[in-house]
């Protein structure tokens, strides 16, 4: 017997042949003139839950996700309890005497802020402006926002990591030379990356692929200007620029501020995804740099006066940071905003290690701290999410250099020097989330508290 000889059989739909099989949402709809308030239990969960994994999708903290899971279900007259993950998140919804659960998993982790900024947005605005709307419709809405395809090309990504490494090279003490190897290494790395992304290639492989691309650009790239201009060997030093793109900023600050606020399983989940993506690079780059015989070495000094050294951060610190936010996927103007903050917190690291002898993690704190507070200032303002502009503000703070010497040493049986480098770049690496959490909780009443 078909459907169309019994119209109460239930409907049919396509089964999933991926290996994180695609939830048929449609599916959870039973009455279509109900607004969403008065639907039933299971209908309301969908809704709450899809939006929690989608806002887990962009690469933001647990505690964000919950936050707007509880939002929504308190408009739809629910009581939520989530327990999340890094790509997966399990949750019960409770109304009256009932319950019901889902568990919904992700087959990837990345960052997104422009949806994130459109899902934020959606969440603050859901009592006045979705509602009342019916089931089926919020679910085309929130379906529009999950096909919303990334606003830039593989190009223009890779043309993001370029400006993005060739000015934290110049931040780490790099001259014209390794800026332009880095430029170039950089952006084809990057635009490798996210053309394999395209075609849904593992993590492992895209970012093995891409540093080693990366590499390798750079060191061709070199060895032509060592040739044909006669530029020194010592510039060699900014090779570690070329692999800076691969930076997991995202996973590293929201996994400390997870831990931070107890959110121990989403955390950790980050804390060890960033770690296998930088050990990842890192190795890359150390077998790579074998092969050319590269060593890391000091920059030659660039023989330009303390103050035309901070005049030149500012503008620096700008285009590192505005070329990340495009990475992470941000619009424009969210990109020059974070650019802004991040000019005026990196300056202001850099001259606290120059001019005071202040330790590197000691700065990197106050750094994160400016770069939270002033990105509160402008959430209240403009209402961009906080994440999106404190991430791309500090993940030019990240010590990837540090963390770079460290495997380089430890791969070459030097281990004291490695475990010297290591200790540097976790005290920085610790901090920077730490000066986030304390401008968070001054800003912020709803985070300075457990509940």
């Amino acid at each position: 017997m078909d459907n169309k000889s019994n119209p109460k059989a239930p409907k049919r739909f396509h089964l999933s042949q991926r290996h994180h099989m695609t939830i048929p949402w449609n599916s959870f709809i039973q009455n279509d003139n109900l607004p969403a308030r008065k639907a039933s239990l299971r209908e309301r969960a969908s809704i709450v839950g899809r939006i929690g994994i989608i806002m887990l999708s962009c690469g933001t903290g647990a505690w964000r996700v919950r936050d707007a899971m509880d939002r929504v279900a308190r408009k739809l007259e629910l009581t939520c309890s989530a327990d999340i993950g890094l790509i997966s998140l399990e949750f019960t919804c409770f109304s009256n005497e009932h319950s019901y659960t889902q568990v919904l998993s992700l087959p990837n982790t990345g960052v997104n802020t422009d949806k994130l900024n459109i899902l934020e947005n959606l969440v603050k605005n859901f009592d006045d402006d979705f509602s009342s709307l019916t089931v089926r419709q919020i679910h085309n809405i929130i379906d529009d926002v999950q096909k919303r395809p990334k606003q830039y090309s593989p190009l223009i990504s890779g043309l993001a990591a370029a400006l993005a490494c060739s000015a934290f090279i110049f931040l780490l003490g790099g001259g014209i030379p390794e800026m332009i190897c880095s430029f170039i290494g950089a952006g084809i790395g990057n635009w490798t990356r996210a053309m394999m992304g395209k075609h849904s290639m593992t993590t492992v492989a895209s970012i093995s692929i891409s540093v080693a691309v990366a590499c390798l650009t750079y060191m061709c790239t070199f060895e032509i200007f060592e040739f044909y201009f006669q530029v020194l060997s010592q510039h060699e030093a900014g090779y570690i620029g070329a692999m800076l793109f691969v930076i997991p900023g995202f996973p590293f600050i929201t996994s400390i501020l997870d831990i931070s606020k107890l959110d121990m399983r989403s955390g950790l989940e980050r804390l060890a995804y960033a770690i296998m993506i930088t050990l990842i690079a890192t190795l890359v780059g150390w077998l790579v740099a074998l092969i050319f015989n590269f060593r890391p070495a000091n920059f030659l000094p660039l023989g330009l006066s303390p103050f035309i050294v901070m005049l030149l951060r500012l503008p620096a610190s700008f285009c590192g940071v505005f070329g990340f936010s495009i990475m992470f996927n941000s619009s424009q103007k969210m990109a020059m905003v974070a650019g802004c903050i991040g000019a005026i917190a990196n300056t202001l690291r850099l001259e606290l290690v120059d001019l005071t002898s202040m330790p590197p993690a000691a700065a990197a704190f106050f750094g994160a701290l400016v770069a939270g507070l002033i990105a509160s200032i402008v959430n209240r303002y403009n209402g961009y999410p906080r994440i999106s502009l404190t991430v791309p503000s500090i993940v030019i703070m990240v010590p990837g250099l540090y963390i770079y010497r460290a495997i380089y040493n430890i791969g070459t049986n030097q281990i004291a020097v490695g475990a010297l480098w290591l200790t540097k770049a976790s005290l920085i690496i610790m901090f920077l989330p730490l000066g986030l959490f304390v401008a968070r909780a001054l800003m912020d009443k709803e985070w300075r508290h457990f509940d």
